[in-house]
């Protein structure tokens, strides 16, 4: 399986420092600022002395507390999932712990994902052997409940998993019939698969899912003509703007010269960062690609979150060299960056 970063890599912790994870070197490693708008850390181990795969989930709660969740080998072609707690960015993480495998046993079937829910427990979601998709969730007093299998089929590429501003969890996957979606009826409920896909021509592995408001999750993907749609369920999707590359792109939701805005970044296929803006859930404003920064290793991928001070800050990184990134937005009008420094 090729190196890989499902959802939001960089985010804010508890305390405001902000936290970068990727898998590198059979583990995976997590910097921090030393303080909120401080320096950083040199990478550490996080998780503990467990081998990993180069695959790693990230998600993260309103408690703020980041969950991680790898593969590890467990024998000859086979492979077993974990999960680690990381509550402070200048902490330890918790050791990895075994959720084992949505079939029993066998080799890894797919990239996973993981969200929170208002509870703060971690909902783990995985494509299976018979290719639809399993997920195993923590109890509401601790520990993990069994695997569930959420039925699907012909599921490719990475999942996005999201939480809506209620605290419900909600899963998107392609399959070559469109996008399928499952939702939580409550808090403690199965996700549950809707009835019928959007009928849509996705490309896989270009899913990503964000809360746009109380009511609303977007999802973004690349149609089969290299068009980046938005896609809220109740509506048609519409369609964005052209990619700027391959892969998913990077969303949060953040206020640009006072305006709720909804900002995308994606590694372009000249190799930089492209970074488009427009006003949340108002996609007829139209929004339009703004390349920064160098130019990027083929494995790049971008993260976006918002420091303690509330100012947009970008990360990108390239596991094949484990080289950071980081940029943020200047107290200027518009999406003015400063250079970007190597961490």
């Amino acid at each position: 399986m090729a190196r890989t970063l499902n959802g939001t890599w960089l985010i804010r912790g508890r305390d405001g420092r902000l936290s970068a994870y990727a898998p590198l070197e059979e583990a995976v490693r997590c910097w921090a600022e030393q303080r909120p708008g401080g320096p950083w850390t040199a990478p550490r181990t996080v998780g503990g002395d467990q081998r990993v795969h180069p695959v790693l989930a990230v998600g993260q709660g309103a408690d703020s507390y980041a969950h991680l969740v790898s593969w590890r080998p467990t024998g000859a072609d086979e492979a077993g999932l974990v999960h680690s707690t990381h509550f402070r960015p200048h902490l330890a993480a918790l050791d990895w712990e075994r959720l084992g495998h949505p079939n029993t046993k066998g080799a890894q079937t797919g990239v996973p994902a993981v969200t929170v829910d208002a509870e703060g427990r971690a909902h783990v979601f995985v494509r299976n052997k018979g290719g639809g998709v399993s997920m195993r969730g923590q109890k509401e007093r601790g520990g993990w409940g069994p695997w569930r299998d959420l039925k699907g089929r012909e599921v490719t590429g990475e999942l996005a998993a999201v939480t809506r501003a209620s605290g419900r969890v909600e899963l998107y996957a392609a399959t070559p019939a469109g996008i399928l979606r499952w939702t939580q009826a409550g808090p403690g409920h199965i996700p549950a698969l809707d009835e019928e896909p959007l009928k849509v021509a996705v490309r896989p592995g270009t899913l990503r899912a964000l809360t746009t408001s109380d009511d609303h999750v977007t999802l973004f993907y690349t149609d089969d003509n290299g068009t980046v749609c938005a896609w809220r369920a109740g509506a048609e999707p519409v369609e964005l703007l052209g990619c700027a590359g391959p892969g998913p792109v990077a969303a949060i939701r953040c206020r640009l010269d006072d305006v709720d805005c909804t900002l995308l970044a994606q590694r372009s296929a000249s190799g930089r960062v492209a970074f488009a803006a427009y006003p949340t859930e108002q996609e007829s404003a139209g929004a339009w690609w703004t390349d920064s920064g160098p130019e990027l290793p083929a494995d790049a991928v971008v993260s976006l979150a918002e420091d303690e001070e509330g100012r947009v800050v970008a990360a990108t990184l390239a596991p094949s060299t484990g080289t950071l990134l980081l940029t943020h937005r200047k107290p200027e009008p518009g999406l003015a960056l400063a250079a970007w420094q190597s961490i």
